[in-house]
């Protein structure tokens, strides 16, 4: 399709209070609507930002009954937008699914994606993440339809997994989407090249929400909520204070960054060799 249509990034600095965070997200949702947003997406952990295993699985529960899905499904239908929840944290047996949330017009829910890859990772500053101690990783790549065209889903630390969305481009989305709760560290050194580099990579437009400051649980994470065009272009992008993003996106870009450069078409698979020293020469003579 190619209506434009202007897309909001929600940026948030989430807390340990699950209702707080709801009524802060919906806020925002209606604030961005409000200013023209057609679709409106929130960061990752929209719902709870919390390190504590413990106090994790005390205060989230089954997607059915979680507040934040149940209250953004009534501002979507309320303001007549779509609505991507970025994740939230729902129980899966003895594990948690940090899961995001695709919301249409009307207030139902198109589609679902659990993050596949957890971030498991030793910082130089000392920051140590296991998020597979408490989160269960997903198995599927997901596209949701929205009105103007295929939505891939993903989250945060998928974002330097290429695979995954030349895979969700190759099937037809011309949007890609990880919203996050970048640390600060690694936000500042790749999450604008990173964005950039997969917009560029597939000729697809960008859409990532981001938590950002000092959180209630002594994490700090980057913000930066970011837009970038399937030609690499930021169109916009936040600070590290709560707040909305927005920009004007032309689908029809998708159609004339392929076009320019197919890289979709132009993948061939291939082999690996490895040439051992010596062997290569003995071949040779």
């Amino acid at each position: 399709m190619t209506t434009t249509f202007v897309a909001a990034c929600v940026q948030m600095r989430s807390a340990r209070d699950v209702l707080k965070n709801r009524d802060d997200a919906v806020a925002l949702v209606r604030r961005a609507a409000d200013e023209g947003a057609h679709f409106v997406q929130t960061p990752e952990m929209t719902s709870l930002v919390e390190r504590s295993r413990e106090a994790l699985f005390e205060k989230v529960g089954p997607q059915e009954t979680d507040p934040t899905i149940a209250a953004l499904r009534d501002v979507a239908r309320e303001k007549g937008i779509v609505v991507q929840i970025g994740s939230v944290a729902v129980k899966e047996g003895e594990k948690i699914a940090n899961r995001a949330v695709l919301i249409d017009t009307d207030g139902s829910i198109v589609a679902t994606y659990d993050k596949v890859h957890l971030f498991d990772v030793d910082l130089p500053n000392g920051e140590s993440w296991r998020e597979s101690n408490t989160y269960t990783g997903g198995e599927r790549a997901v596209l949701g339809e929205t009105p103007w065209g295929l939505m891939g889903l993903t989250i945060c630390y998928d974002v330097r997994f290429p695979a995954l969305y030349r895979a969700l481009a190759e099937n037809g989305a011309s949007f890609l989407s990880a919203p996050a709760c970048f640390t600060r560290q690694t936000g500042e050194a790749h999450w604008t090249v990173l964005h950039r580099a997969r917009a560029i990579e597939t000729g697809s437009f960008m859409i990532s929400a981001a938590q950002g400051g000092t959180h209630e649980d002594g994490r700090e994470t980057f913000g930066h909520s970011i837009i970038v065009d399937p030609w690499g272009r930021v169109l916009a992008e936040g600070d590290d204070q709560p707040g909305v993003v927005l920009a004007t996106i032309d689908p029809a870009l998708v159609a004339d960054a392929r076009g320019r450069i197919p890289t979709l078409r132009h993948g061939r698979p291939f082999t690996v060799e490895t040439a051992r020293r010596g062997v290569a020469r003995e071949a040779a003579e």
